[in-house]
């Protein structure tokens, strides 16, 4: 009677640490929507994790893990090809250095705020942890679009954010990588313009171009992770992508190569999208077109059913697709899916999501899913493809070695089972089997609290 009386003060003490906790950041930050969407999802988990160690507790690492180390914001002031002088805001945010050099990427886009930069450094930090390398997490970008810019627009900005970012980066310190806006172009520019102010230091920056030091797959790394990720736990309930219709939204980077490696596993992706509409391709969306379109003629993916003519375009979202499907692969952005969408990919046949964005998933929907039973990856362990290949690239930097594609892609597939398999075994443990994001939450976060107790308090 006593040892479950004590069992049942630890599960109390545990909930009030974590409302407290939350009342707190909930208070300093009422605006960040964002950020305190992500923090909500991540606390809702891990109570278990705090009536096992009241160590946590104690240490106050719950608090100290949310709390970024440092946020710097700046102002980007660059020159149009007319002649008109342009201000944006810059921001960097070293989130979590426990377990390394902070590690993530920098976005440009309309919608970047501190909001958005701290909601995806705080994913960021236990999605480089699952990954069970030696780094930090961090996020930045800036409220730039590079939509509809010139090349020599878009190289004047990079020079102008690099002029402040390189006092808070380097390859011990803070690498930064790529993200939403921040393909190969960005980084070349970025990367040039920190050479010509410090001299050459590969390591500062990962996704570059491999003649500038990048790692070959690093391009198709997150995409090829998603899949990977998605294959092992199909496989794990018996189940495989063999004939099974997917439905990915976003038509980026990610989504690009999650299609090229789904069709290679034996699936077929039936839809596709940007932020207009979707295409729907009953013979499968054909991967060299998108390719094509996306990233070497920078058109919209409307341009596919000029090409393919069986195939159809809507405007709207993606998630409203009314046609049966097995597998939804969500690429774009956060919060596309709400409770509504979720309820009706479950109509339609969906019996796995695995996240390649950053929280595109909303509390309701995660809820959806979860009552549903069906498989469901969120992004920061479905999605960690990308930083796991870019910590390899920093891993060749430093030595000056230079992996072979195959090499990387064998790498990068065992992380993704590896993550998978940790993912699964935590939840288990936790008397929570099945629930990946309990299982992704826990394991990431419990490395990440060790190593912030044997440094002591930092």
């Amino acid at each position: 009677m006593a040892i479950e009386e004590s069992g049942v003060d630890s599960m109390k003490e545990a909930e009030k640490y974590i409302e407290d906790t939350y009342a707190k950041i909930l208070k300093s930050d009422p605006d960040q929507m964002e950020f305190l969407q992500a923090v909500k999802e991540f606390i809702g988990s891990i109570e278990p994790v705090f009536t096992a160690h009241p160590e946590f507790i104690q240490q106050n690492i719950l608090e100290r893990m949310i709390e970024p180390e440092r946020i710097i914001q700046f102002k980007v002031s660059w020159m149009t090809d007319h002649g008109e002088v342009k201000v944006n805001r810059g921001f960097r945010v070293q989130f979590n250095s426990a377990i390394g050099p902070y590690k993530g990427g920098l976005r440009f886009h309309p919608s970047v705020n501190q909001s958005i930069i701290k909601f995806l450094g705080f994913e960021q930090v236990f999605k480089n942890s699952l990954t069970g390398l030696p780094i930090g997490g961090g996020k930045g970008g800036s409220d730039f679009d590079p939509k509809g810019k010139s090349d020599n627009e878009v190289m004047r900005f990079c020079q102008s954010f690099m002029m402040e970012l390189q006092h808070h980066i380097g390859p011990n310190l803070d690498v930064p990588a790529g993200d939403i806006g921040v393909g190969a172009r960005e980084i070349g520019y970025l990367y040039g313009q920190y050479k010509r102010l410090n001299g050459s230091e590969a390591g500062v920056l990962t996704g570059k171009p491999v003649f500038l030091g990048g790692s070959l797959g690093r391009t198709e790394a997150t995409g090829y992770g998603v899949a990977y990720f998605t294959d092992k736990m199909l496989q794990d309930t018996k189940n495989s992508f063999e004939n099974k219709k997917v439905v990915v939204s976003g038509s980026g980077n990610v989504a690009i190569y999650v299609i090229q490696k789904v069709h290679e596993l034996g699936g077929k992706v039936i839809a596709c999208s940007d932020s207009d509409g979707y295409i729907w391709d009953p013979a499968g969306i054909d991967h060299a077109t998108i390719k094509q379109i996306k990233e070497v003629e920078r058109k919209r993916i409307s341009e596919y059913v000029h090409r393919h003519p069986k195939a159809y375009y809507y405007e709207g979202s993606i998630w409203d697709i009314d046609k049966k499907y097995q597998v939804a692969l969500p690429c774009a952005t956060q919060n596309e899916i709400n409770g509504e969408k979720a309820r009706k990919m479950i109509r339609n046949g969906v019996i796995a999501v695995a996240e390649g964005a950053n929280m595109p998933s909303n509390l309701d929907a995660i809820e959806v899913y979860q009552e549903a039973k069906i498989l469901y990856a969120p992004g920061k362990a479905s999605n960690a493809g990308g930083v796991a290949v870019s910590a390899l690239e920093m891993s060749q930097n430093s030595q000056r070695l230079s992996w072979s594609f195959e090499e990387v892609d064998e790498k990068l597939k065992n992380i993704m089972e590896s993550i998978y398999i940790e993912v699964r075994d935590t939840a288990k443990m936790y008397h929570m089997p099945g629930n990946f994001v309990a299982g992704a939450n826990i394991a990431g976060f419990i490395k990440i609290a060790q190593s912030m107790i044997s440094q002591g308090l930092v």
